[in-house]
């Protein structure tokens, strides 16, 4: 029986908005890294932890308490607090 050449790599597609693909091709050219080069550097990470290489959960109320104090301290507060606002709201 023949052997079959495997490929060295494989094809992921992902759908995202336009802007957020924008926004994160420059943060990749600023840390010098392709999107493919980020999405492995990614990948193998999760193999690494064997799960998402960060936590992922809603905060509690502590923590909704602390940041809502934070950002009161500083300036430009009612921008910052609309935007955190915004922020908690949505999570609801």
């Amino acid at each position: 029986m023949p052997k079959i050449a495997k490929s060295r790599s494989a094809f992921v597609n992902v759908r995202v908005a336009p802007d957020t693909k924008a926004e994160v091709e420059r943060i990749f050219a600023e840390l010098g890294l392709s999107t493919s080069e980020a999405v492995n550097l990614f990948l193998r990470q999760v193999i690494l932890h064997r799960g998402l290489p960060f936590d992922v959960r809603l905060p509690n109320e502590e923590t909704l308490t602390a940041l809502r104090e934070d950002v009161s301290q500083l300036p430009g507060y009612d921008a910052a607090a609309r935007l955190l606002d915004d922020a908690l709201n949505e999570a609801d």
